[in-house]
């Protein structure tokens, strides 16, 4: 593991006077698990991960790959902070540099959905994305069932690009993928709704 790997946080990225969002850390491992087991049932609806996470130790594991992975500039997992409470996960899937593109996924607990946390976080990651690192191309997937996810994307100006045929195994089945994407030049002809 690389010397920048073990720093705390890596990163850390104010949205507002509400939510911080801070690179994950062995600090996090106890909260951010308890977190994923009061929301488990919920979480368990879209994301195909919950039963490889039982334990502190699971949370600390996915920590510890995700310092590396951002180290090595691959991607990055960010603990949502909102009101001082952590709240959820939010982050780059991967980076490309080559092909200067990324992908955004998060969740978020149960009892903050609807108060625009999701909405903010990814539009302040757009804009680092962008100005930060350069990017050209941000993609956000959505399961084609997750309305709530698909919301996000296109409230934010993000275009649907087609649909990913049994993208992903959850659990029992798979399920198909909208992928939304926006491009740099997109920016000057999209304009936001203001929140």
């Amino acid at each position: 593991m690389s010397p920048r790997a073990t720093r705390h946080p890596l990163t850390s990225i104010r949205v507002d006077d509400e939510i911080l969002l801070d690179s994950v850390a062995e600090g996090h491992a106890e909260a951010l698990f308890q977190l994923v087991d009061a929301n488990r049932e919920h979480l368990r609806v879209w994301l195909p991960w919950l039963d490889a996470n039982r334990s502190v130790e699971d949370t600390s594991t996915f920590i510890r790959a995700s310092a590396e992975r951002e180290a090595q500039e691959l991607g990055m997992a960010l603990l949502i902070t909102h009101r001082g409470d952590p709240s959820g996960v939010i982050g780059f899937n991967w980076i490309d540099h080559a092909n200067r593109s990324c992908e955004i996924g998060y969740w978020l607990r149960r009892d903050r959905e609807g108060e625009g946390i999701v909405s903010r976080s990814v539009r302040t990651l757009k804009g680092y994305a962008f100005e930060t690192l350069d990017l050209n191309r941000i993609v956000i997937p959505a399961a084609v069932g997750n309305a709530k996810s698909r919301a996000i994307a296109e409230r934010l100006g993000f275009t649907q690009e087609g649909i990913r045929r049994d993208a992903e195994w959850l659990y029992d089945h798979f399920v198909d993928h909208a992928v939304y994407a926006l491009l740099r030049r997109d920016l000057p002809s999209k304009c936001e709704p203001s929140q």
